[in-house]
């Protein structure tokens, strides 16, 4: 063999190693990020508000971060509907008539609260309008949920007046009277039921009110190079205090308190979660939400968004953008600041104080 021959063979072998090198670089610059160790994936149990309905940030009549014209978050002018002037005196057990209608059920005698379970309607919504009965216990003189071995002297039966799919309208008002009449006759009791178009005119003002004063906000943060893996994502939001939330693709900010709604949402493709291979699956974007309402301004649900959106971007090499894919400017956030305090001020004043039970049962 010459030496030309050998030479050729050499550098023919140096090329193709430097091909099969280049494509093993390329592959590993281009793979989704792997976590340090692996991730475990035993979901936590998640409080969610009823409905488990996924925070978006909705473009009206809420603030759409990355607008060039900054809208308010609600009208500070509208006036407040004649349904919230409740006086605070009036106001009985978990079943309010801030934003419920009650139906007082009175009873000749005493009845068991065995007897009112047994009697309880079989579904407890009327439409897409949740229903519940309490008794007033003879012990304690409190209205309460019915306790099997208690003893009550009277009932009430309500029905939410409004809540995130609407009003109540008059044929959820009609079942919630066919309800309660059948748990009165079971119990031995006679139900006086408001007039349903005074309470249906009540549930379309709250309901006004609800929709002007509501927002759920949401930050898109997306990979500025390679992408990122599910267990990369889990890792490095774990780090900040997130678990797996009960829907694959899902991971929850708890909060301080067990049974309460989480801080925050951390969401990203259901389908990467759920992959053969999830440390083949590739993430580019991943969607950080609050539910306003949900939580209590204590908390400072808004201020942690933006810190753990910082800290994940800075991590993971990411950017915070709105909805379009447009970097999110710190004056914007700023300003979707001012607007929340403004809306937890008017919440406050309404007795419908964002993370608390009233506003987690109407903003659901």
């Amino acid at each position: 063999m010459s030496n030309l021959t050998v030479a050729l063979a050499i550098l023919g072998g140096l090329v193709l190693a430097t091909v099969v090198g280049y494509n093993a670089w390329m592959s590993r610059r281009n793979a989704p990020k792997q976590p340090d160790a692996p991730v475990g994936e035993a979901p936590a149990p998640e409080a969610a508000p009823a409905g488990e309905l996924e925070p978006v940030l909705h473009v009206d009549p809420h603030q759409v971060p990355g607008n060039e014209r900054h809208e308010p978050l609600f009208d500070p002018d509208l006036p407040a509907p004649s349904a919230l002037a409740v006086p605070s005196a009036e106001r009985r057990g978990g079943l309010d008539p801030l934003i419920d209608v009650i139906a007082p059920v009175s009873l000749d005698g005493l009845a068991s609260g065995d007897a009112a379970i047994a009697a309880m309607p079989a579904t407890r919504r009327a439409g897409s309008k949740p229903v519940a009965v309490e008794g007033l216990n003879e012990f304690t003189g409190q209205w309460e949920p019915a306790v099997a071995g208690q003893r009550y002297g009277a009932f009430q039966v309500g029905v939410q007046m409004a809540n995130r799919t609407g009003a109540l309208n008059e044929i959820e008002y009609s079942e919630f009277v066919v309800k309660a009449q059948a748990f009165a006759d079971a119990v031995n009791g006679a139900p006086e039921f408001p007039e349903m178009l005074d309470e249906v005119a009540r549930a379309r003002e709250l309901d006004q009110f609800a929709s002007s004063h509501d927002a759920q906000l949401s930050f898109v943060l997306r990979a500025r190079h390679a992408a990122w893996s599910p267990g990369y994502v889990q890792q490095n939001a774990a780090r900040l205090g997130f678990v797996a939330g009960i829907i694959p693709g899902r991971m929850v900010l708890p909060a301080g308190e067990q049974g309460l709604p989480p801080l925050l949402g951390l969401s990203f493709d259901t389908q990467a979660a759920l992959a053969d291979d999830p440390a083949q699956s590739a993430i580019r974007e991943l969607t950080l939400s609050l539910d306003v309402p949900q939580v209590d301004r204590i908390e400072r649900p808004f201020e942690r968004m933006r810190e753990a959106a910082a800290a994940l971007v800075r991590e993971m090499d990411g950017v915070v953008t709105d909805s379009d894919g447009q970097p999110l400017r710190e004056e914007t956030m700023d300003a979707i600041g001012i607007d929340l305090e403004q809306l937890y001020d008017t919440l406050d004043a309404r007795d419908l104080s964002a993370g608390s039970p009233l506003a987690r049962r109407l903003f659901s």
